[in-house]
């Protein structure tokens, strides 16, 4: 196929073009991998590659809306039988699981083409998508900055046009700071909406969750429409919408009563340039017909950075114990990264009760989430305080524990209310920064309102179209 056609489709129109027959599903994934060799080396997105496994899946490729389309899982906590699994961890690095996760099984059911796993930091403990075992995944808008984290491994393959979508994940922002990074649209699915299952009933503290980075919003809809629901024994479920989440494209929103806010709920100041593009897309909402006041949930963002802290600390710890059982010897400080190991000797000196009161914090806060967005329909911010940061500046090898710190605040400060609210939030690239970096703008809803921000996404992606906006690489 012609590469220029490749470029001209998202996932669904891919997928269009081989139910039409203008192309075939190997043609698909020859170019996929044409592309991975080409610009993989510059990006270092893809760490495994399945070249073998995804010309087997060719053969009996079910009749699903993405037939054919290639596509990249993260290399973090979802199994492929036969892939290696390595959680972005030198602990993991040789785990290959035997069997498929729940979301694995609906992807190959919508026809996708699994062709390799996209990179994560160790055990996706930070903002960037650098690991000791596999180096740093570079940003194609600027190859000396990151692509986000710690789904930047699908946001800078997606960004460099490898492939139109890539399978994420979202515990503090890691699918939506990724998109903001790239240029992207990223949505966070509320909590229950595709089930971890079976590696995990939830992820830290039912904070976690998965879904992909796109380049197009319907994309996005249609791939949440092929993987949502529930499985046996779920602990959560999200309130049921009667539709397709790719028909809410398909219609614009009501007018909506959407509350602004341009500083963090971290301690850290917001960039100037973060602030002028929250306000700008603001006004495009007003232009498109919306309400737009300034207004913010009052929630302690202290305690709950406190408890984020206690509950990652006790995750990552728990996650050592266990890898150190299946190994048969406790795991040692060089088995991980300095941050990884920090963190799981930080979790010794949590109770039981610091757990569960960090918990508490988690869910308060949810609740005011929840009770703030009852008053406004959506709540409008930049997606991160600050431009995209260098390589180097949140990696788990950090010799600055502090500044670590202070970098990763000014990546979390709006991401990670959602993430303990439990509900939808997205990142749509309306923004650049004068260097020439994307600026992601938030937009979160109330628990299950994930149709009204895939409706508010198509207005904003038709008013201010993103599509043919790429990176140049050099």
């Amino acid at each position: 196929m012609e590469s220029s056609l490749f470029d001209q489709h998202d996932a669904l129109g891919l997928a269009e073009l081989v139910r039409n027959g203008q192309c075939s599903p190997g043609e698909l994934l020859d170019e996929a991998l044409r592309r991975t060799e080409l610009l993989n080396p510059k990006l270092n997105a893809i760490v495994v590659r399945l070249d073998d496994l995804a010309k087997d899946q060719l053969d009996n490729l079910p009749n699903g809306p993405f037939r054919g389309v290639p596509f990249l899982l993260k290399d973090l906590y979802v199994s492929l039988a036969g892939a290696p699994l390595s959680n972005g961890s030198k602990a993991f690095r040789d785990q290959v699981p035997t069997h498929d996760s729940y979301i694995t099984e609906r992807y190959r059911r919508a026809g996708l083409v699994i062709f390799g796993r996209s990179a994560s930091p160790e055990f996706g403990l930070t903002t960037t998508t650098e690991s000791q075992l596999f180096g740093a995944t570079r940003n194609p808008w600027n190859l000396t900055h990151t692509s986000g984290g710690s789904s930047g491994g699908a946001s800078s393959a997606v960004a460099a046009g490898i492939l139109p979508a890539a399978h994420a994940s979202d515990g503090g922002g890691s699918i939506r700071i990724p998109a903001s990074c790239c240029g992207l649209f990223g949505l966070k699915p509320s909590r229950g909406l595709v089930s971890m299952a079976p590696e995990a009933a939830e992820g830290w503290g039912g904070m976690s969750c998965h879904h992909a980075i796109t380049r197009s919003v319907r994309d996005s809809a249609a791939l949440l429409d092929a993987v949502a629901g529930n499985t046996a024994g779920d602990p959560y479920s999200a309130p049921h919408f009667p539709s397709t989440f790719l028909s809410a494209t398909k219609r614009p929103p009501h007018s909506l009563r959407i509350a602004l806010t341009t500083t963090p709920f971290t301690d850290v100041d917001s960039h100037p340039e973060c602030v002028q593009a929250a306000e700008t897309a603001a006004e495009l909402c007003r232009e498109l017909g919306h309400e737009v006041v300034e207004a913010r949930p009052e929630v302690d963002a202290e305690a709950l950075s406190r408890a984020a802290r206690v509950v990652v600390a006790t995750n990552t710890a728990a996650a050592l114990h266990k890898r150190g059982n299946e190994l048969g010897r406790p795991l040692k400080a060089d088995d991980v990264e300095p941050i990884t190991w920090g963190n799981a000797q930080t979790a010794q000196r949590f109770s039981a009760l610091d757990y569960l009161s960090a918990i508490e914090t988690v869910h308060d806060t949810g609740r005011k989430v929840g009770n703030f967005l009852e008053r406004f329909d959506v709540l409008l911010s930049p997606t991160m305080p600050a431009p995209p940061q260098p390589i180097g500046a949140l990696a788990l090898d950090h010799q600055n524990p502090q500044e670590y710190l202070i970098n990763l605040k000014n990546t979390i400060g709006f991401t990670q209310l959602f993430n303990a609210a439990g509900a939808p939030a997205m990142s749509v690239p309306l923004a650049t920064s004068t260097s020439g970096l994307p600026i992601g703008i938030q937009f979160g809803a109330a628990l299950g309102h994930d149709d009204l921000l895939f409706a508010l996404a198509a207005q904003l992606e038709q008013a201010r179209p993103w599509f043919d906006r790429r990176a140049k690489l050099d």
